[in-house]
């Protein structure tokens, strides 16, 4: 009795251990998901694309996570690692280039590929393994001050999530970053509910310096994010496909509503 109660308790030590040495990844999941292209880049969180590997990008159905947000997609042998950061209205999309090079073993501008949804394998990893798709200096998730707020908030009453660790602010108000600043901005949380800028939060200042491409589904051109699909392609996803998603979108007339406590894009 004594040697079986001795067991449990190195059993429940050897996992407390494991769950302190992960804990960048909770509830990981893997199985087969059907995978379709994407053409442009959005992001329901308002990670800024400009900032990001806009190529390795999933569009998944579920809410955007707090630290599980990087995923391991593979196929017949090939593997790409995702930033999970916009969400979907029900298909689960990948970046075009990410999905051409998993199908075909090239990039989408060397040789591009027309196709719909292909079963592929999926499995949430470690945000360490997403390092190199983040382009800021010191490696945290860069996120729109103007319109993260709620996503941010959310983070931050998480305990010890990745994201509410690992983030920084930028006065920049849309996910391909044609308006605000190109400057980071303060957060004095949770005694402030909004972040202090250089330039002021949220001012609409045309922004050139940053743009964002997407590749032109299915001809493999790099365009300027905002650049209308081409004829076949609804809502970013190949005609017939069922796919969809929400979030920044692309092109779109921007509406400012501004108030003490929000700033919103309306697309």
């Amino acid at each position: 009795m004594i040697a079986s109660h001795s067991f449990i308790m190195r059993r429940a030590t050897i996992l407390l251990a494991l769950l302190t040495a992960a804990p960048h990844l909770v509830c990981a999941d893997s199985g087969t998901v059907w995978v379709t292209p994407h053409e442009s880049y959005s992001s329901s969180v308002g990670v800024l694309g400009c900032k990001v590997n806009t190529d390795r990008i999933a569009y998944w159905p579920p809410s955007v996570d707090c630290t599980n947000i990087c995923v391991a997609l593979s196929y017949e042998g090939r593997r790409v690692n995702l930033l999970r950061i916009d969400q979907s209205q029900g298909a689960h999309d990948v970046s075009y280039d990410a999905w051409n090079y998993l199908y075909t073993g090239y990039s989408a501008t060397e040789k591009p590929t027309a196709g719909g949804a292909m079963a592929m394998e999926y499995e949430d990893v470690d945000i360490s393994e997403c390092a190199d798709l983040i382009y800021t200096d010191d490696g945290k998730m860069p996120l729109s001050a103007p319109n993260s707020m709620n996503f941010l908030a959310s983070c931050l009453d998480q305990k010890d999530s990745w994201v509410g660790n690992n983030h920084v602010l930028y006065n920049i108000m849309d996910a391909i970053c044609t308006w605000g600043y190109d400057e980071q901005c303060t957060l004095d949380w949770p005694a402030a509910n909004q972040a202090a800028c250089p330039h002021g939060l949220g001012t609409p200042a045309a922004l050139t310096s940053a743009p964002v491409y997407n590749i032109q589904y299915p001809t493999g051109a790099k365009v300027l994010a905002g650049t209308p699909a081409q004829p076949g392609v609804v809502g970013d996803v190949p005609a017939g496909s069922g796919g969809g998603h929400v979030g920044f979108k692309g092109s779109a007339t921007i509406i400012l509503i501004s108030s003490p406590f929000m700033f919103w894009l309306l697309w």
